[in-house]
C-alpha cells in the first residue's frame, strides 16, 4: 500500500486530507517528524494561513529542509492552498517572506496581480473552473473534464503568467495559478480534498499516477 505523508505542522486541514487519501486506498502518515516522513512514498503539504506563519512553522519542526531534500531527490510531493504558495521562493503577504523556493516565482496580493483594474473583494472564495494552459497539468487533471471546478479560498496567489503555471482559473478577469508543477513536484491553490469527486479524481492521479 503507498504510504502517503500528510506533513503536520501546525497550519492545515489534516484530517480532511487524510481522509482523501485513505478513501482512495493509500495509507495517509500524518506526522511533523522529517525521519518518519522521508519513509513515505509521496508527500502532501497542505496548508491555511498565512505564509510567514507557515514557513515559521515549518523551520521551527525541521521540515523545511526534509521538503527541500524531498524534491531535489524527484519524489512526487503536492502543495495544497498555503501549501502551494509555500513551494514557492516568496510572498509579500505582510511584507515580504521567504518560501521554500522549489518552483521559482512569487506570490502576491489577488489585487495586484497583472489584469486587476478593480478593487476586489479578499478573500476570493468560490467554485471556479480551472483551465490547463500546459500538458503537463494532464499528471494531476487526467480524466476530469474541461473547465473541472475546484473550491478555491485565498486572497494571495502566482500570476498565471508563470512559466511554472500549468493550469490557470480567474477571479473578476484577474487569472492566476491554480496548478504549478516542476518535475515531480506539484501545487494546487483551491482545496481537492473540499471539491467533491473532481477534487478526488485529482488526489487520485498524484496518488496513483502522477
Amino acid at each position: 500500500m503507498i504510504r502517503v505523508g500528510v506533513i503536520d505542522y501546525g497550519v492545515g486541514n489534516l484530517r480532511s486530507v487524510s481522509n482523501a487519501v485513505t478513501h482512495l486506498g493509500a495509507h495517509a502518515v500524518v506526522s511533523s517528524q522529517a525521519a518518519e516522513l522521508s519513509q513515505c512514498d509521496r508527500l502532501i503539504l497542505p496548508g491555511v494561513g498565512a505564509f510567514a506563519h507557515g514557513m515559521q512553522a515549518l523551520r521551527e519542526r525541521g521540515l523545511d529542509a526534509e521538503i527541500v531534500r524531498w524534491a531535489n531527490a524527484g519524489k512526487p510531493l503536492l502543495g495544497i492552498c498555503l501549501g502551494m504558495q509555500l513551494l514557492l521562493e516568496s510572498s509579500s503577504e505582510f511584507g515580504h517572506a521567504q518560501g521554500l523556493g522549489i518552483v521559482p516565482g512569487h506570490i502576491d496580493a489577488l489585487d495586484r496581480l497583472p489584469q486587476a483594474a478593480q478593487a476586489l473583494r479578499l478573500p476570493h472564495v468560490s467554485w471556479a473552473p480551472v483551465r490547463p494552459v500546459s500538458p503537463a497539468a494532464n499528471a494531476l487533471l487526467r480524466g476530469l473534464p474541461p473547465e473541472a471546478t475546484f473550491y478555491f479560498v485565498h486572497s494571495y496567489a502566482l500570476s498565471a503568467d508563470n512559466p511554472h503555471c500549468l493550469a490557470e482559473s480567474d477571479y473578476l478577469g484577474v487569472r492566476f495559478a491554480a496548478v504549478v508543477g516542476s518535475g515531480s513536484v506539484f501545487g494546487v491553490q483551491f482545496h481537492p480534498e473540499k471539491s467533491g469527486p473532481a477534487g478526488l479524481q485529482l488526489l487520485q492521479n498524484f496518488l496513483f499516477a502522477a
